[in-house]
């Protein structure tokens, strides 16, 4: 055998791969190497335990179990790079039979060779003793970061640095009992923007800052003498001292304030301000928030929208995770179409009844990244005669066109199939839309599973909430006990199988313009919202996120309780990798797509795909088990 040529092979394959250059030469000088023809029984059940660990070159195994009533059952396949072995190193019998499924080779690890690389080396360990996705996650991350053209030399500046770092130390206050005029005395003599407002405990119960004064106090000409809680601000958010700043962001722009107060132990320990964070970082999140909520108009939002794609290079660049770019994102697109919003009704003026504006599909899931097609309706009020009936219709489908048009000009295009507000079946009563969802629940069609996986994900945008909440608890109402229409959806997704064949290979386009590609939206996201929105459904769950789901679920589901770390890594590697692979078509001028090809990805990568699609199968099997009288 050539060392060198040994050496390069397990440079590629996890556990080796993480030893350094000595270790990797102490192993392969004492490996041997086995050939085996296809068809040999290489290990057999109730057979002498092996004294090896076998280390896949070429070919490939197949692992059955024979069970008690003698049929033999295959329970895995194993090809180049995999392991088998180690089970049998531990006991003193074969537990499995594990034959060649083609002219096989393998490097052979002697038993107490293995045990000294595990005592001595923590991957080992990691490898053999917990799963692929806690284990290897984070290294898959940084391999694909430390790869990314886009990675950068940035500082990792919002996902690094604690809050506490940047929280100014000292915290100025005035009492509650405080006039207005003292408050803003105290702000102007300290050179601060804002005060924290205490009671006698001096534990904090409000923050007033410059734009209080200016909005609350100057502009409505109130009298300074007013006590300063009057004005002030509530709740408080806060942020521990030890959070990151990419959560002091978010909260920023989730509650559309500029000032967080830190925390640390229960006290108060500082104050955060958008101007913080900003200095921070140039082209924070933040910048663009504050250049949306400057627009009155559907021209100036235009500019401002298409630099929003920009931010998931940075947040790439920070090394966000993928729940970390949607998370942004998400807030970023809603607070431009509530703009978009609020620009139609000053433009209308008033709607004759409430509504809420409501989005669906990867926006109601909160997990868009480059924007997609509007999906989005209009539930409002019950008329209450026929005249305000024809007036509702009358405005909401003038209010659905304008709104349509100003998000195309800001580059949200219009969904194919029409599934926006702007067409009369989408925008209705809610006594309608409860009909709507009653029907397609009762005669589960192909066209009412369709709609019932694109609007069960909705969530309210703009207006009044209550609408939207009331249609989600009517929902959760009709789906009680509804066995059937939760089958056919169980059907739909156990026939979407993952892209991986024999010997785990994948399974990639024939020819085309993707020859050699797989789509990783339709075989790999797709699945997972898929089985994450059904059980969602089985529990009367609220959340509409795949992350939340899995949250949400994690206690109240036994697949969720089982699988919710894996299913949350692989829902996040995979998002992640569709993303690498989206900015880099958009930084190189390419039409972004959701194609990619398995031979560009590293050993790592290949790997965790490979087990986040054998996870999705496993879950699939399971869901077909549950409903089998259903799946057809």
């Amino acid at each position: 055998m050539l060392v060198e040529e040994i050496i390069n092979f397990f440079k590629e394959i996890p556990p080796f791969q993480f030893l350094d250059e000595d270790a990797l030469k102490a192993v392969a000088a004492n490996l041997s190497m086995e050939f085996y023809p296809k068809g040999t029984v290489i290990l057999k059940q109730d057979g002498p335990a092996s004294d090896s660990l076998r280390i896949i070159k070429k070919g490939g195994v197949k692992i059955s179990l024979r069970s008690d009533s003698g049929e033999d059952v295959v329970i895995d396949y194993r090809g180049e790079g995999e392991t088998f072995g180690l089970v049998s190193l531990m006991g003193e019998r074969q537990k499995t039979t594990i034959a060649a499924v083609d002219d096989t080779i393998c490097y052979l690890l002697k038993k107490h060779d293995l045990f000294r690389l595990i005592d001595s080396t923590p991957a080992f360990t990691e490898y053999f003793l917990q799963s692929h996705f806690t284990k290897y996650i984070d290294k898959t991350y940084r391999e694909m970061r430390n790869k990314s053209l886009f990675y950068g030399s940035s500082d990792h500046i919002l996902f690094t640095t604690q809050v506490g770092e940047l929280a100014n130390k000292e915290v100025i206050t005035a009492p509650e009992r405080s006039t207005i005029r003292e408050a803003a005395q105290v702000m102007t003599e300290r050179g601060v923007s804002s005060v924290i407002i205490v009671d006698d405990r001096n534990l904090p119960v409000g923050i007033v800052t410059d734009r209080d004064l200016r909005e609350k106090v100057v502009s409505r000409g109130r009298d300074t003498a007013e006590p300063v809680k009057s004005i002030m601000t509530l709740p408080l958010i806060r942020v521990d001292a030890r959070d990151y700043c990419f959560e002091a962001v978010l909260k920023m722009l989730k509650y559309n304030i500029h000032h967080v107060l830190v925390i640390r132990d229960g006290a108060l320990k500082g104050i955060l301000t958008n101007h913080d964070l900003m200095l921070l970082q140039g082209k924070s999140p933040l910048s663009f928030a504050k250049d949306i909520e400057s627009q009155q108009t559907i021209e100036g939002l235009i500019p401002v929208s298409q630099k929003v794609n920009s931010i998931i290079s940075f947040l790439l660049k920070e090394g966000a995770r993928a729940s970390n770019i949607t998370k942004i994102i998400t807030e970023l697109n809603d607070r431009l179409v509530r703009k978009v919003l609020e620009i139609a009704e000053r433009k209308l003026g008033p709607a004759p009844l409430p509504f809420c504006w409501i989005s669906f599909g990867s926006e109601g899931r909160k997990e868009q990244t480059f924007k997609t097609d509007q999906d989005n309706a209009i539930i409002y009020a019950e008329p209450l005669s026929p005249e305000e009936d024809r007036r509702a219709r009358d405005y909401f489908a003038e209010y659905a066109a304008f709104v349509r048009e100003g998000l195309i000009r800001c580059g949200f295009p219009p969904c194919p199939a029409g599934y926006m507000a702007s067409t009369p079946e989408w925008c209705q009563p809610l006594k309608t839309w409860k009909k709507y969802f009653s029907s397609w629940i009762a005669t589960p069609t192909a066209d009412a599973v369709l709609k019932s996986l694109i609007f069960f994900d909705f969530r309210p945008i703009y207006g009044d909430f209550s609408l939207a909440a009331e249609l989600r608890d009517a929902l959760n109402d009709m789906l009680e006990g509804q066995k059937v229409f939760l089958g056919y959806l169980a059907n739909m997704l156990v026939k979407n199988t993952p892209p991986v064949g024999f010997l785990k290979s994948f399974v990639v386009e024939k020819s085309g313009e993707h020859k050699d590609e797989l789509n990783l939206k339709i075989k790999g996201i797709t699945p997972l919202v898929d089985m994450l929105r059904l059980f969602a459904l089985e529990r009367g769950a609220k959340e509409t996120s795949t992350i939340e789901r899995i949250e949400a679920l994690r206690e109240r589901h036994t697949m969720v309780k089982e699988y919710a770390d894996e299913l949350e890594h692989a829902f996040e590697f995979i998002m992640l990798l569709r993303i690498h692979h989206q900015v880099k078509q958009m930084e190189t001028g390419e039409t972004i797509d959701n194609f990619i090809n398995p031979n560009h990805l590293s050993t790592l990568e290949k790997k965790t795909l490979k087990e986040t699609f054998h996870l999705i199968a496993n879950i699939q099997n399971l869901i077909a088990e549950r409903y089998k009288a259903l799946i057809w």
